[in-house]
């Protein structure tokens, strides 16, 4: 199906302080908007450092450039946290595995942490590779992202007329990770099914995602056409997750995206998740029905539904079972 160029994918500017309404309620518009039309934006004047995003990503080539066995010093644990070889890249809808490789970091949760202490699933001690200089910047990056993720929750607020902070009071200990991505060179009979990653919707709340300069990220219209996603420098892209949508009752859509490895060249992502705390009641928004828009979904407990739909796309959790 050809390629257009619209709908674009809007940019939003997050510069100015965020906290007066009429500043928030732009941003919030504008986001509004995007989720309601495309399902992903871009996010510029973020106010994470360039510094902190371009040592995560030299830290995350360095730990890809290591000899397999190295990596799978730290295979990817309950926890889910770790290393993921390629094979475990098989999201349940796509034929073949993706052509990528992955590695998990979450929040460093304390021995007291409920999750650990209760044995939820999803909870445990990240895992950190034998590579002098590897986990200082990748936590940082974590930092700053979960920063950033709590300065955004007051824009959802308000793009879905819901009181403030009714997002932030699901985010007392978040379930956020980086996934540091690389993924090799397209092979020349790269056969047209194989991608580095299969078309998917994300699982939670939102994804805010950092890419090189090699591009090949496309997202899928409300049409079904396929347009690249822009890739501008200091511009991070944020799209929803079925999580959300359900949240909202389908008013947000989550939407396709893939990612198509480059001819001759390495690529490397860093998307982070951000999403509430295990135990969160995902239900129709207020906001979101009516008798004319009853609500759709049944609740469900965020934690569930997600370690439900890992145990069904995830290779190392099938092994587990």
């Amino acid at each position: 199906m050809p390629k257009t160029d619209m709908p674009r994918i809007p940019i939003v500017d997050l510069s100015g302080d965020l906290s007066i309404p009429e500043t928030r309620d732009r941003a919030a518009g504008a986001i509004r908007t995007a989720l309601q039309e495309i399902g992903f934006f871009g996010i510029a004047n973020h106010g994470v450092p360039d510094q902190v995003v371009a040592a995560a990503f030299a830290e995350s080539a360095r730990f890809f450039a290591m000899p397999v066995d190295r990596k799978l010093e730290t295979k990817i644990n309950a926890g889910h946290r770790g290393y993921m070889p390629m094979t475990d890249q098989h999201r349940a809808e796509a034929s073949k595995p993706n052509l990528s490789e992955s590695f998990l970091i979450g929040v460093e949760l304390e021995p007291d942490d409920p999750g650990i202490v209760e044995g939820w699933p999803l909870h445990g001690f990240n895992q950190w590779p034998a590579l002098d200089g590897f986990r200082a910047p990748m936590e940082e990056y974590h930092r700053a992202m979960s920063a950033l993720g709590l300065r955004m929750l007051p824009l959802f607020d308000a793009a879905l007329e819901l009181p403030d902070g009714f997002f932030t009071a699901c985010y007392e200990r978040p379930m956020a990770f980086i996934r540091a991505l690389h993924y090799p060179p397209a092979p020349e009979d790269l056969p047209p099914d194989q991608f580095g990653a299969a078309p998917h919707s994300d699982f939670g709340f939102i994804t805010i995602l950092a890419q090189d300069d090699v591009g090949g990220l496309q997202v899928a219209t409300r049409g079904g056409e396929w347009i690249d996603a822009p890739n501008l420098p200091g511009v991070f892209m944020v799209n929803i997750g079925d999580m959300l949508m359900r949240w909202t009752n389908d008013r947000f859509r989550s939407t396709l995206h893939r990612v198509n490895n480059a001819p001759g060249r390495d690529r490397y992502s860093l998307p982070f998740f951000f999403d509430p705390q295990f135990e969160t009641e995902v239900a129709c928004l207020s906001s979101c029905c009516d008798a004319s828009h009853p609500p759709i979904y049944p609740p469900v407990v965020w934690g569930d539904y997600l370690t439900e739909r890992f145990d069904a796309n995830h290779a190392y959790r099938k092994q587990a079972s």
